[in-house]
């Protein structure tokens, strides 16, 4: 399983500062397919970033159970 720590919007989206992902190895890539299709307001959000072990992560890149996931959206501010 991967835990997915989730931060501003992602939070409110998720409802949780926490999501879970039931898989043991999944790309970065399908990871966003996956939170896209299991809360839909995730496709609203522009260029979240997606963060492995502390490093933002590229599409590509695999995300192993244990690593430390975060959903990271876009900050504004003025």
């Amino acid at each position: 399983m991967i835990h997915i720590k989730c931060f501003g919007i992602a939070k409110e989206i998720v409802d949780s500062e926490l999501a879970k992902i039931e898989a043991d190895k999944i790309t970065v890539a399908d990871l966003r397919k996956k939170m896209n299709a299991d809360y839909k307001a995730f496709t609203q959000i522009n260029g979240y970033m997606v963060a492995v072990n502390q490093e933002y992560a590229t599409d590509d890149q695999i995300i192993n159970s244990g690593d430390e996931v975060a959903i990271i959206p876009p900050v504004s501010g003025g």
